[in-house]
C-alpha cells in the first residue's frame, strides 16, 4: 500500500502539463479555420495553405517539447516526421529523407572527430598544455576556452570547432573536483563554449555555410558582391566583442564556485609528462583531421573543390578512422544519436516550414508590420525576427525568407541594404534560446551539466545582450568603419 502510494506521489505532472499543451497547441493551431494572408508592401498575397499551418503547428508542439524536454530530444524529432505524415502535411518519402540531410551526416562526422580526439588521446593533451598557459583561475579558464573556440571557427566550420572543444572541455571539468556533479562552472564552461562557437563563426565564411549562402542570395538581389575579406572586416568586431561580452556574462549568472584551482597547473603538467611521446594513432588522427580542415577551407579559394560538398569532405575523416583501425565498431556504437536525432529533426521542421510556404507567411506578417516605423526599429525588427527563426529552423532558411521581405521595405525606409545583411548575419549565427539552433548548443547539451530549460532560461538574457550590441553597431561602430546605414535623401 505505501509503495502504490509512493509511485503515485512520484507521478511526473509537470511532465504530462508540458506534454499536453504541446499536444493542445498543435490541435488548436491545425483546427482552426483558414487564416488570412500575409500581403507584402508591393501587394503580392502568400496564402496559408492547410499544410502550411499544419506546419507551424508542428512547429509549435516541437518547441514546447524541446524546451521542456518531456521525452528524450531526439524522440521529440521523431513526432515531427511523424505529425507531417500522419496529418498529411507532407509525404513520408520527403519528411523523414530530410532525417538524412547532408548537414545532418556533417555534424555526425563532426562528433566522431570529437571521438577520435578523445579515445586517442589528443584532447587531454591539448586540455593539458591549455591549463599550463591559462592557469588555476577558474575565470582565465573560462577565457582561454572562449578565446580558443572563437579564434578556430574563423577556419573551420564551428560543428566541427565544438565536436573537437567538446572532449577538451570534459577532460578540464575533470580536474575541477566534482566528478561529473552539474556545476555552475560546469554549465558556464560547456554553454559558454556553445554559444562562443557561435560569435565566431559570423568573423568569416568558413565557420558556416550561411555566411555564403547569404551573400550569393544578397548578389542576387541587390548586384553587389561581398567580398571574403569585406565580410571578415565588418564582422570581426561584431563576433569578438560578443565573445568577450559572453566571458563577462557568464562570470556573472555562472560564476564558478571556486575561484581557483589550487595546483591545477602543477598538475596539468604533471598528467601531459606521463602521457609521454605522441602515439601512432594520435598523429594518424591529427593528419587527417587537418587534412580535411585544409581542403574544406579551399574550398572558399579554390573554384573545382567549391563544386565538392564539404559533407562528403568532412565523412572521408569518418571513413579513414577505421581504415586505419583509430576506431573501431563499439566506438560507432557510442556515437550520441540523440544529438544526431535532435539535428535530423531540426532539418526536418525547417524544411517543412520552407516548402510549405508558412515560414515565408510568418515573415511577411513580422516585417510589414514595421514598413511605417523609424528606419533603426525596422532594421532591428529584422534582427529580431531572424534571430527568432535561427533558433527553430536552419539559419540559411532564416535569412533567405527575410532579407527578400526586409530588401523590398528598406527603400522606403531610407535603409542601405548592406546593414540589413550583415545585422542578420550577425543574428543568424547566435542562436542561444534552443538546442536546435546549432549543432555546438546540442554537443555541449551532452555533457549533462545542464537542461534544456537551463539553456533557455540563460538564452533570453544573452540574446537581449546581442540585440543591444547589434544595435550598437547599426548606429555607432559599422558607421564609423564606413558601412552605408542610410541611404541619400531620394536614393
Amino acid at each position: 500500500m505505501e509503495t502504490a502510494r509512493t509511485a503515485k506521489s512520484a507521478f511526473d505532472w509537470k511532465r504530462l502539463v508540458f506534454m499536453l499543451t504541446g499536444v493542445l497547441l498543435f490541435a488548436i493551431v491545425y483546427y482552426s479555420a483558414p487564416w488570412p494572408d500575409a500581403i507584402d508592401p508591393m501587394g503580392e498575397h502568400f496564402p496559408l495553405s492547410v499544410e502550411a499551418k499544419g506546419a507551424i503547428a508542428v512547429f509549435l508542439l516541437a518547441g514546447t517539447w524541446w524546451v521542456f524536454e518531456v521525452v528524450p530530444i531526439g524522440i521529440t524529432s521523431l513526432m515531427i516526421g511523424i505529425l507531417q505524415v500522419m496529418f498529411l502535411i507532407r509525404p513520408a518519402k520527403v519528411a523523414f529523407k530530410d532525417f538524412m540531410d547532408p548537414s545532418v551526416l556533417f555534424i555526425f562526422a563532426s562528433i566522431m572527430i570529437g571521438l577520435v580526439f578523445t579515445k586517442t588521446g589528443l584532447t587531454k593533451r591539448l586540455a593539458y598544455k591549455m591549463l599550463d598557459i591559462v592557469g588555476e583561475r577558474t575565470s582565465m579558464i573560462y577565457l582561454g576556452v572562449f578565446v580558443v573556440t572563437a579564434a578556430l571557427t574563423h577556419i573551420m566550420a564551428h560543428t566541427a570547432v565544438a565536436a573537437t572543444i567538446y572532449p577538451l572541455l570534459l577532460a578540464i571539468y575533470a580536474l575541477y573536483g566534482e566528478g561529473d556533479r552539474p556545476t555552475k562552472f560546469g554549465k558556464g564552461l560547456f554553454i559558454g563554449m556553445a554559444y562562443v562557437a557561435g560569435a565566431g563563426s559570423i568573423v568569416t565564411l568558413l565557420g558556416a555555410a550561411r555566411g555564403a549562402v547569404a551573400l550569393g542570395f544578397f548578389k542576387e538581389i541587390v548586384g553587389v558582391d561581398v567580398g571574403f575579406f569585406e565580410l571578415t572586416y565588418y564582422m570581426a568586431p561584431i563576433g569578438w566583442a560578443m565573445t568577450f561580452l559572453l566571458w563577462g556574462f557568464f562570470m556573472i549568472v555562472c560564476k564558478p564556485e571556486k575561484d581557483r584551482i589550487p595546483g591545477l597547473r602543477e598538475k596539468a603538467r604533471e598528467l601531459n609528462a606521463k602521457m609521454g611521446g605522441l602515439t601512432r594513432n594520435e598523429i594518424l588522427a591529427a593528419i587527417i583531421v587537418a587534412s580535411v580542415i585544409i581542403i574544406m577551407s579551399l574550398r572558399a579559394f579554390v573554384p573545382a573543390l567549391k563544386a565538392v560538398d564539404k559533407t562528403a569532405i568532412i565523412l572521408c575523416s569518418s571513413v579513414l578512422f577505421f581504415i586505419f583501425k583509430i576506431l573501431d565498431l563499439k566506438d560507432l556504437e557510442d556515437i550520441p544519436w540523440n544529438i544526431i536525432l535532435l539535428f535530423a529533426g531540426a532539418m526536418s521542421i525547417g524544411f517543412c516550414l520552407w516548402e510549405t510556404g508558412a515560414a515565408k507567411w510568418m515573415a511577411v506578417n513580422w516585417l510589414v508590420m514595421f514598413q511605417d516605423a523609424n528606419w533603426f526599429v525596422f532594421v532591428m525588427s529584422i534582427a529580431f525576427f531572424v534571430m527568432i527563426m535561427t533558433n527553430f529552423i536552419m539559419n540559411v532558411a532564416a535569412i533567405a525568407i527575410s532579407l527578400p521581405v526586409a530588401l523590398v521595405i528598406a527603400p522606403y525606409l531610407g535603409v542601405a541594404p548592406e546593414v540589413i545583411l550583415y545585422a542578420s548575419l550577425v543574428m543568424a549565427g547566435m542562436p542561444f534560446l534552443l538546442l536546435v539552433g546549432a549543432a555546438p548548443n546540442a554537443i555541449a547539451y551532452d555533457s549533462g551539466q545542464f537542461t534544456t530549460g537551463e539553456f533557455f532560461g540563460w538564452g533570453i538574457p544573452a540574446s537581449l545582450l546581442l540585440m543591444v550590441l547589434v544595435g550598437a553597431a547599426i548606429l555607432v561602430i559599422w558607421p564609423l568603419m564606413g558601412m552605408p546605414i542610410t541611404l541619400p535623401a531620394g536614393g
